[in-house]
């Protein structure tokens, strides 16, 4: 869910030609300053944080004259993470834990952020935790079920995000859910099953988020609806476009993930290859494209 060369800022200005495997992508982690060393990915590449900007600061600032704020540790937490500082937003919620360990929310935060770590069990004991805690939260249900997933427990994955479905109280989170659950059932070996989820996300259905129209156009390419030619989007040009590579990698992934369960495998990692080339090691499809790389071997990761 181990070396990597590094190149300076100067060096790449410099290349005007150059040839990178998996381990070496060069993409937005060098085209803007970098923060600090967060991971080494399940394929032996380091990933990096991006630098403190305003909405950290203010956070901080925040906290600090409300230290014991449960609401101001998640914001801070929030504003780390969306800087990809990962291993800062887990030392935040283990700070807000201190002064507030029933808090069902820390323990999600705490565990969503795990999981972009590849710490998946850890992700698990307290994204449960969350559960047990507060059992009506969507968010643990779902971040639970994505700790199973990506340690291939299909089966518990489902189970979960059925359970996050039932609780959704809006479109995007119904389509959401069933994005995931209609892929655990089919990786669990399930197809009849998935295919009745299918049939839930009706024609008539649509998103309000700009990120869920992802999973939308996803579903529709699972129903027959669109082709894969016409869902998958074309790889971002400008490496700093974040919102361009979350829609490239989430699409990609689920496209290869359709490949891999419909047993053509070539193609999957292919588009599992070019997943992981990006700079969002964060996103839930650039995770499962490195987790489905590194399970099937160095050979896959030519």
């Amino acid at each position: 869910m181990r070396k990597v060369a590094q190149l300076s800022i100067l060096s790449l200005a410099l290349c005007t030609v150059a040839v990178f495997s998996i381990a070496l992508p060069l993409r937005a982690q060098t085209a803007e300053k970098r923060g600090a060393f967060e991971i080494t990915s399940l394929l032996g590449r380091k990933l990096y944080a991006q630098p403190d900007d305003a909405a950290i600061i203010a956070a901080r600032k925040k906290l600090a004259a409300d230290p014991k704020n449960v609401g101001l540790f998640l914001a801070l937490s929030q504003a780390e993470a969306n800087r990809r500082q990962y291993r800062e937003a887990i030392a935040t919620c283990d700070r807000g834990l201190k002064f507030h360990p029933k808090s069902a929310d820390l323990y999600i935060e705490r565990g969503h952020r795990e999981l972009g770590l590849r710490e998946f069990h850890a992700a698990q004991r307290d994204l449960a935790h969350a559960v047990a805690l507060n059992p009506k939260k969507i968010d643990a249900f779902y971040h639970l079920a994505l700790s199973h997933y990506f340690q291939g427990q299909f089966a518990a994955a489902a189970a979960d995000f059925r359970k996050a479905r039932a609780l959704a109280r809006s479109s995007d989170s119904f389509i959401d859910c069933s994005n995931w659950l209609y892929v655990s059932l089919r990786r669990a070996g399930r197809p009849a099953a998935a295919a009745r989820v299918l049939k839930r996300v009706t024609p008539q259905m649509k998103n309000t988020g700009p990120h869920i129209l992802f999973y939308l156009h996803l579903i529709r390419f699972y129903q027959g609806v669109i082709s894969e030619r016409a869902v998958l989007p074309s790889k971002p040009a400008n490496p700093n476009d974040t919102e361009a590579e979350l829609a490239f990698d989430t699409v990609a992934y689920g496209v290869g993930n359709w490949h891999l369960y419909n047993h053509q495998p070539k193609r999957a990692l292919a588009l599992f290859r070019q997943v992981v080339a990006g700079s969002a090691w964060n996103a839930w499809g650039f995770i499962g494209s490195e987790v489905e790389l590194s399970r099937s071997g160095p050979h896959a990761q030519m």
